[in-house]
């Protein structure tokens, strides 16, 4: 049953989709009005850098007609991509942003751009002034804007007057489409992308001074409101922060190259991100998975600290993004003490509360599930559930609940409202956290509190779940189940050592092993959704047990055998 404060946010929610969708709809009306005085650029003055990975693989297979992109194949059989079904959602907004431009970099010939052309072309013919569908849709457009801008010498290379007439026509258009919408855009990584594009589009195409100082200054205000004073992104997503990176780096090299006067806030918030970057790096280089963040291609976050000047120890903790990172000799843990910072941002957050991740060496062995980067869309809500994190589940019920609306989207209502921390050293040097969360209170009257703690050697984990009762409150309702999961990484392989423990092993040889001192630790089938190629199979360690019988577990993990 709903409470009704939380019916309250979501009405809100849902009035102010209303607005935007409205505010969306008079932009495009307007600019169809006015669109006859559109002022269009004779030429691109610059291509900005693009720092995503490159692959000729992809790059070969376009140019025979076949579309593999968005965890999809598309052949087309010579037609136009836009003239056939598409096979999914997550196809339709890689293909229409036109990212996988990037990749014919590698084979930039005559014939490849020529190609290229006709797609762009066949674009602008079927799409270029609709303002609808998927093509449309905000964050499609920022990086559709992004890609033509910085791929604008594949794309162009060769290109006869009259195309390269409507290419700058379709882009001018889209860039005050963009401008319009951008204040109607909801708090997100997707309205600071828009940020991003426009003051890209304001420095690469001839313009006054004053819309360049303009699109910086939108840009500056966005960032303070997006970015937090511990660097991290207001979605909470440790991934957000390193495709930021992406588009703000080379926004920030065109704006020297070309000698204009920076947006004050670019140079401090890109060295305010890359500590908070650093901080989700885990032993192997990858970033941990928590509120939306799936794999990461090991290039792209290369490409990203290779421009690093603020090289440095990672932070103890993230107190605005609400984070702790336990590290020492080779060994660290991470680990998610906070909640979404408001109801619109909790559209892509996860209820993994209290959960954590470990890595050792050159290897991660306990993780959450993470995202999937093109799944469908019962995979992505599964992944965003509490029993897809490495945290204690009450009856297989996530910590916050998620509502479903057609018009505000899939929502986080309820469940975790804060989070209780305390951090310490003990008298030997050991490094100790204790956090606790009320989300399953109101249905299940109990608290989980979770305390973990790293040795001064980096070989050894202590760790308690406790589900208590507030103070003078005697336990009420049905019995229910309590699950403690620990989710491995599909690369570690395990092996029973007895009913209390088993080893994590992995492929270099590195072992640690997981116990629970008079308990049962289970191995079962699992699903890690974060992994470069896909949904992989996985397994998991599970401990079940029974409040109030059982209201508190230990478990432990030492380095070796």
């Amino acid at each position: 049953m709903m409470r009704l404060a939380d019916r309250r946010r979501l009405f809100s929610s849902g009035l102010r989709e209303i607005g935007r969708r409205l505010c969306r709809r008079s932009a495009g009306l307007r600019l169809a009005v006015t669109s006859f005085s559109l002022q269009v650029p004779e030429r691109l003055i610059v291509a900005p850098t693009d720092l995503r990975a490159l692959d000729p693989f992809v790059a070969e297979e376009i140019l025979e007609g076949r579309f593999p992109i968005g965890g999809r194949i598309l052949e087309t059989f010579g037609q136009s991509p836009f003239s056939v079904d598409l096979p999914s959602h997550a196809f339709a907004e890689r293909l229409h942003s036109f990212a996988w431009l990037r990749h014919i970099r590698t084979n930039k010939t005559e014939a490849a751009c020529a190609h290229v052309r006709s797609i762009v072309a066949d674009w602008i013919a079927t799409h270029g002034r609709r303002q609808r569908g998927v093509a449309w849709e905000a964050n499609v457009l920022a990086e559709r804007v992004i890609a033509w801008l910085s791929h604008s010498t594949v794309i162009l290379q060769g290109a006869e007057a009259g195309f390269y007439r409507r290419f700058m026509k379709s882009l001018a258009y889209q860039v005050r489409f963009l401008r319009k919408i951008a204040g109607c855009t909801p708090e997100s990584d997707t309205r600071l992308r828009m940020r991003i594009a426009l003051a890209m589009a304001s420095i690469s195409m001839p313009t006054r001074a004053a819309y360049i100082r303009r699109e910086g200054n939108r840009l500056d205000r966005e960032l303070e409101r997006q970015i937090l004073a511990d660097g991290g992104h207001i979605s909470r997503n440790p991934r957000a922060i390193l495709d930021l990176l992406i588009d703000l780096l080379p926004l920030r090299q065109t704006y020297i190259n070309l000698g204009h006067d920076l947006p004050s806030k670019l140079i401090p918030t890109i060295d305010r991100m890359y500590p908070a970057l650093r901080f989700f790096r885990h032993q192997d280089g990858d970033l941990a998975l928590f509120n939306g963040a799936t794999a990461t291609p090991a290039s792209e976050l290369m490409s990203v600290l290779r421009y690093d000047e603020t090289a440095g120890k990672p932070f103890k903790a993230l107190p605005h993004m609400n984070y702790h990172r336990l590290s020492t000799e080779g060994t660290t843990l991470i680990v998610d003490t906070g909640h979404p910072l408001s109801t619109d941002l909790s559209r892509g957050a996860h209820a993994g509360c209290l959960s954590f991740e470990m890595s050792s060496g050159r290897n991660r062995f306990i993780v959450n599930c993470g995202a999937p980067k093109n799944g469908a869309r019962n995979y992505r809500q599964a992944a965003r559930s509490t029993p897809a994190h490495s945290t204690v589940t009450l009856n297989e019920t996530s910590s916050s609940h998620f509502a479903r609306s057609r018009l505000a989207g899939s929502l986080m209502l309820g469940g975790v409202s804060e989070v209780k921390v305390e951090r310490w050293e003990d008298q030997h040097g050991n490094d100790w956290l204790r956090a606790s969360h009320g989300g399953y209170a109101a249905e299940f009257g109990y608290f989980h509190e979770r305390e973990i703690g790293l040795n001064t050697k980096g070989n050894k984990i202590k760790g308690h779940d406790r589900l208590f009762l507030p103070e003078g409150e005697a336990p009420g309702g049905g019995p229910f189940s309590a699950v403690a999961r620990f989710h491995i990484h599909p690369t570690i392989v395990l092996s029973r050592r007895d009913e209390e423990s088993v080893t994590m092993r992995a492929p270099d040889g590195e072992a640690w092993v997981f116990a629970a001192p008079g308990l049962q630790v289970m191995i079962d089938e699992d699903i890690f959704f974060a992994d470069v190629s896909g949904v992989r199979p996985s397994q998991q360690l599970v401990i079940e047990f029974s409040p109030p019988e059982t209201a508190e577990i230990r478990w432990m993990l030492r380095r070796g055998e």
